[in-house]
């Protein structure tokens, strides 16, 4: 049987820090994926340019921090190839080359660019680099002949195209790279302190190098169950932010206690940020990581 090649990458971007949503959308799957192939991790600061290219002064930077996070994980250079995209100059020689027979098409029809068109509006993104931005992620997979993408739902269109792409390229110029397949991640949305998708750019992200104080700080800012008004409030974990926290980070003897108690209006929503708190907490230190 064929090994796998497994490709995936992470930008540098905002504080350049990974947070959890990184890690539960996609390091995880990458530390475990180690180990059933040749794995090729970038830290991809090209792609950083393309809502960053007005002020490029924290990149360098942020590659570094990207770095040392993605190591700290247990992404390890003795079975994987991690790199900078921008030393592989070969990258944006294949860029250019399917910029070339690429329909404009394809890529206007890719569903984030409008919606981050509309959630970066303070940002000028009407640009040629972000439009092309999937078509820089497919040579960024391509080029390594990867045949699988650890990715979570949100970017299985992307990765449809970087399939197309292939296909109109093998067609015109005869069989060159593998369409690659996805891995699903388990969990490919984690949502921030405020609900919503946690990311650098929404300025919601607990981040993995986040001291114990600030992420209890951040914890206690974070949404809970919006019917429940008052403590003595019954309330319903089902729909609770800070719940969905808890189901990965506390002891299953915790999940179920919290969820008993708060149903029942026998824990506030401060005791259950601080309970989960802790033991996010504890999951972060580096001197008892264990993933």
């Amino acid at each position: 049987m064929t090994p796998r090649v497994i490709m995936s990458g992470i930008r540098p971007t905002g504080t350049g820090a990974a947070h959890l949503g990184h890690w539960e959308g996609a390091l995880k799957s990458w530390v475990k994926l180690q180990d059933m192939g040749q794995c090729y991790y970038s830290v991809v600061d090209w792609h950083a340019l393309t809502t960053e290219y007005q002020d490029v002064k924290n990149i360098q930077g942020n590659v570094r921090q990207v770095l040392l996070d993605i190591l700290s994980v247990g992404i390890d250079p003795e079975k994987s190839v991690v790199y900078l995209q921008s030393a592989i100059k070969e990258i944006s020689e294949l860029f250019l080359l399917l910029g070339m027979m690429t329909p404009l098409g394809w890529l206007e029809r890719v569903p984030t660019f409008k919606e981050q068109q509309a959630q970066l509006a303070d940002r000028d993104i009407n640009t040629f680099g972000f439009l092309g931005y999937p078509l820089l992620q497919t040579v960024d997979i391509i080029i390594m002949k990867a045949d699988t993408v650890p990715v979570g739902e949100d970017q299985v269109f992307h990765l449809e195209l970087a399939r197309e792409i292939v296909r109109r390229f093998n067609g015109l110029y005869g069989d060159c790279f593998p369409e690659p397949l996805p891995f699903l991640t388990p969990i490919p949305k984690l949502p921030g302190v405020a609900g919503r998708k946690m990311s650098k750019s929404y300025g919601n992200a607990i981040f993995l190098s986040d001291a114990a104080d600030v992420v209890a700080a951040k914890v206690a800012t974070m949404i809970t169950d919006p019917q429940r008004m008052r403590k003595s409030d019954p309330g319903n974990p089902d729909v609770c932010n800070v719940f969905d926290f808890h189901k990965l980070y506390s002891p299953p003897e915790l999940v179920a206690e919290v969820n008993r108690r708060c149903r029942t209006a026998d824990i506030g929503c401060v005791e259950c940020k601080q309970l989960m708190a802790k033991h996010l907490n504890a999951f972060l230190d580096p001197r008892i990581r264990v993933h």
